[in-house]
């Protein structure tokens, strides 16, 4: 395994920066939304637009190039337009120059709508929600100027069987067409952490085969749905669905197993404990661990110091040999 086939970045929040008060995901209560509407709405998402360049402008100086970028950036977006917001105007001017950084730096920036997000709801008004939310975040990508392609994603689940996984896929596809085309080229899909839902051959043989997406692999859900593949036979089966693309991965350690006995064996840990195996692949990874940015640079500090080690003492013997 190579160290250069890894790219690691983390997931919205930025721990290092925390005492700065720099964060991407202010928002309010319901309360507080009616009672200030969206002038307030704006003041926040402007904010939030400006921090998000001061993590990536960190995230750089810290050599990571890949980001998660929260759904929080607009708060309470689904009850307006973003382009209608009374200081528009001045957010798009800070919207596009992130998107002229992640370019330029070579950066990969991604989204991951919540799980509220269901197109195979056989409820219409769930898959009208749906959709307008998926847009919307394909639109806040779109306005920072990135590509529309699959490099810059938009990750989400598919959401549910409701008692019939084919059936559920085959709506999930149909859905898919009611999206705009932007988000459509941006969309891709996640395995789930429960037998009962999508695992990674499933979405291959129900979703992407059928619509083209790439598969978003994730090292800790696929222990707990396998779907019958060795996690190096999943990863390879996912990569495949990106074609000229880097695959973007999730990757964390369990927390059952390695922090907490008492917690349920899907959930995230703060740090990543194992070495992450990428099967010689070359991938991006955003980590899910709970500790965000630091457990991103632990890990570097922890698993990078064993080959250097062996590394400086390799070295050490060369010259040796020299002397003689």
């Amino acid at each position: 395994m190579k160290n250069t086939d890894i790219r690691l970045g983390y997931c919205c929040i930025n721990l290092s920066l925390a005492d700065q008060k720099i964060t991407a995901n202010r928002g309010m209560i319901k309360k507080t939304f009616q009672e200030n509407g969206q002038s307030y709405c704006g003041e926040l998402a402007h904010k939030n637009v400006q921090d998000i360049l001061k993590i990536l402008q960190w995230n750089l100086a810290n050599d990571i190039y890949v980001y998660r970028m929260s759904s929080d950036i607009f708060p309470w977006m689904s009850e307006y337009e973003i382009q209608q917001l009374p200081n528009f105007s001045e957010i798009l001017p800070d919207m596009q120059a992130i998107g002229r950084f992640v370019v330029d730096n070579g950066m990969r920036v991604s989204m991951h709508p919540g799980q509220f997000d269901v197109l195979p709801s056989p409820t219409p008004a769930v898959v009208t929600k749906t959709v307008k939310d998926l847009d919307q975040h394909c639109e806040i990508m779109d306005l920072m100027g990135l590509p529309i392609n699959v490099g810059f994603p938009i990750n989400i689940h598919v959401g549910g069987t409701y008692g019939d996984k084919v059936a559920a896929a085959d709506r999930f596809c149909q859905n898919f067409k009611l999206l705009k085309p932007n988000t459509q080229a941006r969309l891709v899909v996640e395995n789930d952490d429960k037998a009962t839902q999508y695992s990674v051959l499933d979405l291959f043989n129900l979703v992407h085969l059928k619509i083209g997406i790439p598969i978003t692999f994730d090292f800790h859900h696929h222990r707990f749905n396998t779907g019958d593949l060795t996690e190096e036979a999943a990863i390879q089966l996912a990569s495949i669905t990106w074609q000229k693309y880097t695959p973007l991965t999730h990757y964390s350690s369990c927390k059952k197993t390695f922090e907490d006995a008492g917690v349920i064996a899907r959930s995230h840990a703060d740090y990543i404990y194992e070495q992450i195996n990428n099967y010689g692949k070359t991938i991006d990874i955003e980590l899910e661990c709970k500790a965000k940015d630091l457990a991103l640079l632990k890990y570097r500090t922890s698993f990078n110091s064993l080959l250097e080690n062996y590394l400086e003492f390799d070295d050490k013997r060369l010259f040796e040999k020299i002397e003689l």
